[in-house]
């Protein structure tokens, strides 16, 4: 099954729409976001997931369909931070997909003028920690209660990657700009 990177398109709706409804853990990566029929997916991509100089974010595609998405945000030159955040729709999980492409996007920031990548997961989200740390993101400590989902908070575990860290075992998956 070849495995790739690129940037979403609205063609891509379908596919988002699966990967959404097929976890109830993915509600607080859509959080408010209107995602009930093809054509609200469509939108989301081309207002959420566009490809900006602040925002980038790819599709993780399998054999065509994008079944999850890897990007970084608060894209900050002056500083030279993002911050990196990724999902998988339930089906695509356990194969290492997240991490190989956390791993890319992380050598693109680098490569671009980036030093220092950071990310958080909720602590009883073992899962998202393994991609991190298999990734190359080394943990730093907890936030606590920073995240808030309804009337629940969560305790955050932030990662960073450095630019001077070593680079971490595993393979990258290959992919393309929109630039």
């Amino acid at each position: 099954m070849p495995v790739s990177l690129r940037p979403w398109s609205r063609s891509d709706a379908p596919a988002l729409l699966a990967a959404r409804w097929s976890s109830p853990d993915l509600d607080t990566q859509f959080a408010g976001a209107h995602l009930s029929d093809e054509a609200q997916a469509a939108d989301y991509v081309g207002e959420i997931m566009p490809y900006s100089d602040s925002a980038k974010n790819w599709a993780i595609v399998e054999d065509g369909i994008a079944v999850g998405n890897v990007g970084l945000s608060a894209i900050e030159r002056r500083h030279q931070t993002a911050w990196a955040y990724y999902w998988l729709a339930g089906g695509a999980r356990g194969r290492g997909y997240a991490s190989q492409a956390l791993r890319a996007v992380a050598d693109w920031g680098f490569h671009s003028g980036l030093f220092r990548l950071e990310l958080g997961h909720r602590v009883h989200n073992p899962a998202s920690c393994r991609v991190a740390s298999a990734a190359g993101f080394l943990a730093e400590g907890i936030e606590r209660q920073k995240l808030r989902y309804g009337a629940e908070r969560f305790d955050v575990e932030t990662h960073a990657r450095l630019a001077s860290d070593p680079y971490p075992a595993g393979s990258a998956f290959e992919f393309q700009t929109a630039e």
